[in-house]
């Protein structure tokens, strides 16, 4: 069975269906140390990585960007010294896409190999 990381994203559009409940509780496991957090209406993914400095979040921050420009899918990224907050949504449909769940995969991916993890 392929991993979630390994996973194609799909082209999403406003009209893509959203996760259903029974993918999101399927999905949500392969990816356990995210939260689901709920803002202006709709549902997003978030999880927070510790770094030793500001120099390993920043880098992280980048590594991030460049996995997001790939697949042209980008979270929100707030970094903090020390501290990678991320967050996915699909915002043209206004919540979660399976793509969301594939890019949260990927990013724990990068920080299982990110130096300076705290």
């Amino acid at each position: 069975m392929m991993s979630l990381a390994q996973a194609n994203c799909e082209a999403c559009r406003a009209d893509a269906p959203h996760v259903s409940e029974a993918e999101l509780a399927e999905l949500i496991r392969e990816i356990p140390d995210w939260n689901i957090e709920v803002r202006d209406g709709h549902m997003e993914l978030e999880r927070s990585y510790l770094f030793k400095n500001f120099r390993h979040a920043l880098a992280f921050t980048n590594a991030v960007g460049v996995i997001a420009e790939e697949v042209g899918h980008h979270p929100a990224l707030l970094t903090e010294w020390g501290k990678v907050t991320v967050t996915w949504w699909s915002h043209e449909m206004k919540g979660l896409h399976r793509n969301d769940f594939i890019m949260a995969a990927r990013t724990d991916l990068l920080a299982a190999g990110a130096e300076g993890r705290k």
